[in-house]
């Protein structure tokens, strides 16, 4: 592949970097905001309700609504906080989300208005692209892990904690899943991974444009995944689990802080979806059957079909969220090593070693590969798990106090582990009240 050519970029006069920075920053802005009423719309649909309705038409504008009250509230830092980095680590989680828009191409030459200026509608490029995305998102991770820390809260400390351990985990696997990528590309700029999927591929005797997400199957499954990781979004949001950490990293954030840390997990939404829809989908390039009509993503179009395959990456990540529960945090960790990062290590052997037969066996064997992936989780668990799971001795006074029966359960002084005024007679039903202090003896 010849070099990178960076010329279109240098060109361009400082005005119009200007332009293109302010319009990657704005786009990725009302993304934001159409992405907060986009996910509660649909999850709305899922629960058979219709989500938000009262600000703006069809309840547009319920996130300007939000950012409005968060505005007007009280704005308090703990007492046993670290002020200046509590205040800046909000900063810290947005502001990678927002530089790493600014290497993703929207879409390919555009003539800019009222002038006779060409352009790639991309603020920049550079031959390691892809490598700087995944830098700022580990970046980002340190907003995390400084707002926990500076809390002075014991359950924030504990969600940046998590988040930390999180990101390292998942992000190998991230990284792995992108190496095929750059095998086929030849590359590791996104203009020039967008322009690989687009050259034509033998396909049963006929040339056509084939994406990454297709001739690298496995690659993409792994990045879907490992990308709802990298996010902290359901059901991998164990940072900020409410049930045993209140509210995770942010607990003790408020007013526009909270915001922030809000804000930036959308951004980084679009951030890594806008990432697959680049490396995976194509980029800004028509979907088949529309690709094979000249011009049909040319100039300003290809904005039309970049934001539709962003729109569907966006919907899996709703889709996930209004379907599956939060999984344990040691379920987490152990699909993240014991089987993304493994699989991921096997399939790059396999394609670095057909990669001079570029032919679609290699879909054949990543589709065996992506059974295997999906078989994991219908696995049986542990050894271990299944011991702790049989029932063992029933001790309704374990911990000091008197439990409900359960499942196949009886009360105690019918099961006679202690004495009670139930008699020789049949047992009762399970929902019998449960035994007093003066039935048992107990002080």
């Amino acid at each position: 592949m010849s070099p990178l050519d960076l010329t279109p970029f240098f060109n361009d006069p400082w005005w119009l970097v200007l332009v293109k920075a302010l319009f990657a920053f704005v786009l990725l802005m009302v993304l934001t905001l159409f992405t907060i009423v986009y996910e509660r719309k649909v999850v709305g649909l899922m629960q058979h309700r219709k989500g938000p309705t009262m600000n703006g038409p069809f309840g547009s504008l319920q996130s300007l609504a939000d950012g409005m009250k968060l505005m007007f509230k009280e704005d308090f830092t703990p007492k046993a906080a670290e002020r200046v980095v509590f205040t800046i680590a909000p900063f810290v989680s947005a502001i990678p989300a927002v530089v790493a828009i600014s290497v993703i191409p929207i879409a390919g030459e555009v003539k800019v208005p009222f002038t006779d200026i060409t352009t790639p509608l991309q603020v920049t490029d550079i031959p390691v692209s892809v490598l700087f995305v995944v830098a700022l998102a580990s970046v980002g991770v340190y907003g995390i892990v400084l707002a926990g820390w500076s809390s002075g809260s014991t359950y924030a400390l504990l969600g940046s904690l998590r988040s930390s351990a999180q990101v390292i985990s998942y992000e190998v696997a991230m990284g792995l899943a992108l190496v095929g990528v750059f095998l086929y590309a030849g590359s590791l700029s996104t203009s020039e991974i967008v322009a690989a999927q687009d050259r034509p591929v033998n396909v049963l005797g006929h040339e056509m444009p084939i994406w990454f997400a297709l001739q690298l199957l496995p690659s993409f499954a792994i990045y879907l995944i490992s990308m709802v990781g990298e996010t902290n979004r359901a059901p991998f949001d164990l940072p900020e689990a409410e049930g045993e950490l209140v509210g995770g990293f942010h607990t003790e954030y408020s007013s526009m802080r909270f915001a922030m840390f809000f804000m930036a997990e959308y951004m980084n939404m679009i951030t890594v979806s806008a990432l697959a829809t680049t490396l995976f989908l194509g980029g800004w390039h028509a979907i088949f059957p529309f690709n094979l009509i000249p011009g049909a993503d040319a100039g300003y179009l290809g904005i039309v079909w970049f934001l539709v395959k962003m729109l569907v990456l966006l919907f899996v990540f709703v889709w996930l969220r209004g379907t599956l529960p939060r999984l344990r945090y040691d379920q987490f960790m152990r699909f993240g090593w014991k089987w993304l990062i493994p699989v991921s290590l096997v399939w790059i052997v396999l394609i670095a070693a057909l990669r001079v037969n570029r032919n679609f066996l290699l879909g054949g064997i990543g589709v065996v590969v992506v059974v295997l992936l999906v078989a994991t989780f219908f696995a049986k668990g542990d050894d271990k798990d299944e011991e702790a799971d049989e029932p063992g001795e029933f001790d309704a006074f374990a911990g000091g106090y008197p439990v409900p029966p359960q499942g196949d359960q009886v009360l105690p002084e019918l099961a006679q582990v202690v004495p009670g005024d139930g008699g020789g007679g049949p047992p009762t039903p399970r929902r019998e009240r449960m035994p007093d202090d003066s039935e048992t003896g107990r002080a």
